[in-house]
């Protein structure tokens, strides 16, 4: 009897235990669940679509396409079809190994609840196959990103491109960016990468013990939508646009295109050019590689980061602080004998009559002519030296934007050259140096350096009649949006409006009587000055500048073709047609139109060159064109 006690007693304790720890289990799981849940929550990164860009006409001209990132969960990463997955990515087993031992020997990615790249922006066939075999691969998902398209194969150095983010982004951001995150790293798409970038959304999801998704957590209450990137519109029209990249295909050069009413680039041409769409997708690092190496530097932006000497588009701003000075006047007659007379006749200067008055010294260019009045504003009797009168001199020039950044809505802008005082005293000692020293700067050669954009914004200036905004290629940010403050602040020069007239009469005879004579456009009276810029390393450059129509001015330009000689040879007719393009969308001189775009100025050791890299399968579409294509 007491043995049948004890057996009754053993089974009750033995059932009370059990029962005890189906109670307990059940308490975990109704109770304490909420943290199991905590524990298998899974992250997931939505990526925002990028701001789309757009021209000054509604025009698309970048846009987006989906891309896929296959991702991986470092903790469910066991048991996997690695033979399967190697066959679908075209990898060996090998660098598979490597890459998920990358992943998992890494501590804080292995507790991360959030996947890590496996492969980045598959192909379609990858895509197709994974997306059969889902099933197969528990521990892996697709993230979606975007990348940018581009409508034209145009403006590559204006829209600039983007790049996945570095470590050092990643820091700079103070860990705002993720790993395979896209960042822009120069053009537009740099200096308005905030804008365009929109913020990161995140997707959270339950997964078992066995590591599955199991659906959204909290019905996706703590979902975080991704918020879209800001649109552009831009103040470039893409017509133009092309059109300056079809006139200076196989020229070394620059063009530059402002309306001088608002400061808004109509276009921006750095050429030898490369098609942007080279710098997106699976190829893009190679193709990157390609054009980094290219003798040609295609990637180098030329309109903001060359410096020229400006010739003698230098001279208007001569004439204009010679007026305001008191030192220069309309009637001011200098004389010339194919040069300078005072000092040998050097610099020289081509034949025309002589002498001539301040009009007409715009119009024939006299080299002659800037010397005396260049003197005559550093050597003022007023200074008491040297030094304060070409003080007083370089204050005045860089007036006009010369030898500073204008700040731009684009990055990696050059100041260009001007040199102060306190170079010239190390050159030559303090107190010891002359203005005749300095005489090449009259007509604008010597120790100065320009860039396009800058020569552009000169010509706006005097268009203005005496002031100019900053240059800028947004002309609004968002459908309804606005633009920066600082570029609708208008950036006055120290020199009368009255004083302006003579100039642009003397650029209006350039066209009509002078230098460019050969560049007039039917029915768009047009002021220009021609410049031929010395270059130590060849032959000279050819510069032009313009503003049209005389009147009440739409377009400002600046063109520079290197190693093209004078400036009405290439410079000139370029920048004409260019005007006509924009004024009267249509072009008239097609002879002259077909004479620039089959000119041929690329120097031969870039054929050389590019011959070499030819041959190892550099990609076509940045291959030169003949002559006669």
């Amino acid at each position: 009897m007491q043995n049948l006690d004890q057996r009754k007693i053993t089974f009750y304790v033995i059932f009370l235990l059990v029962a005890f720890i189906f109670l307990i289990r059940l308490f975990f799981l109704q109770v304490v669940n909420t943290r199991v849940v905590e524990a298998g929550r899974l992250e997931e990164t939505i990526y925002p679509s990028r701001g789309l860009i757009y021209d000054r006409y509604g025009e698309l001209m970048v846009y987006n396409d989906a891309i896929y990132d296959l991702m991986i969960y470092p903790r469910q990463a066991k048991n996997i079809d690695t033979i399967n997955l190697c066959e679908i990515l075209g990898i060996n087993k090998s660098e598979f190994v490597a890459r998920i031992t990358a992943i998992v020997h890494d501590t804080l990615h292995y507790k991360s609840t959030k996947p890590y790249v496996l492969e980045k922006e598959l192909s379609e066939r990858m895509y197709a196959t994974l997306q059969e075999n889902r099933y197969r691969f528990s521990c892996l998902t697709i993230q979606t990103r975007t990348d940018r398209k581009y409508h034209h194969a145009s403006g590559a150095h204006l829209l600039g491109f983007i790049r996945e983010v570095s470590e050092q982004d990643i820091l700079n951001s103070k860990n705002s960016y993720l790993k395979g995150e896209a960042i822009g790293k120069s053009g537009l798409e740099k200096s308005y990468q905030d804008t365009l970038r929109g913020r990161k959304g995140m997707s959270f999801f339950i997964q078992d013990v066995a590591g599955t998704k199991k659906g959204a957590y909290k019905e996706g209450k703590n979902d975080i939508p991704a918020i879209p990137g800001i649109d552009l519109y831009l103040s470039i029209s893409v017509k133009l646009q092309n059109y300056g990249e079809e006139l200076m295909q196989n020229k070394v050069g620059s063009i530059v295109a402002i309306e001088p009413e608002t400061g808004e680039i109509l276009a921006m041409i750095s050429s030898p050019g490369y098609d942007p769409n080279l710098l997106i997708g699976r190829e893009k690092n190679k193709n990157y590689a390609v054009l980094n190496d290219d003798p040609a530097k295609v990637l180098y932006n030329r309109p903001l980061d060359a410096t020229y000497p400006p010739g003698s588009i230098f001279k208007s701003m001569q004439a204009l602080i010679g007026q305001q000075e008191g030192v220069l006047f309309e009637d001011t007659r200098y004389p010339c004998n194919r040069g300078y007379p005072v000092m040998g006749g050097k610099p020289g200067c081509h034949s025309h009559p002589s002498p001539l008055n301040l009009i007409q010294s715009v119009a024939y260019s006299c080299n002659s002519y800037y010397c005396y009045v260049f003197r005559s504003i550093v050597d003022e009797k007023r200074f008491n030296n040297i030094e304060d009168g070409y003080r007083n001199w370089y204050n005045k020039i860089k007036q006009f934007g010369v030898g500073q950044k204008l700040g731009v809505d684009l990055p990696f802008e050059n100041a260009g050259i001007l040199r102060s005082v306190e170079y010239y005293d190390k050159v030559y000692g303090k107190r010891s140096w002359k203005s005749s020293n300095l005489i090449s700067l009259a007509i604008g050669q010597g120790e100065l350096g320009i860039t396009p954009m800058q020569m552009a914004n000169v010509v706006c200036i005097i268009a203005n009649r005496g002031h100019y905004f900053i240059p800028h290629a947004v002309k609004k940010i968002g459908e309804s949006g606005d633009i920066e403050n600082k570029f609708k602040e208008t950036h006055r020069v120290a020199v009368e409006n009255k004083y302006f007239e003579y100039v642009i009469e003397g650029m209006y005879q350039v066209v009509q009587n002078g230098t460019a004579s050969n560049c007039k456009i039917p029915g768009v009276p047009y002021c220009a000055k021609t410049g031929t810029a010395q270059n130590p390393h060849g032959k000279d450059h050819s510069v032009f500048v313009a503003f049209a129509p005389r009147d009440n001015p739409k377009i400002a330009i600046a063109c520079v073709v290197e190693n093209a000689g004078f400036g009405a040879d290439w410079a000139g007719p370029i920048a004409s047609l260019m005007i006509e393009k924009y004024l009267t969308d249509s072009v008239s001189r097609m002879s002259m139109d077909d004479r620039m775009k089959k000119g041929n100025l690329m120097p031969e050791v870039y054929y050389r060159d590019r011959r070499k890299e030819n041959a190892k399968e550099s990609p076509k579409a940045i291959e030169p064109k003949k002559a006669n294509e």
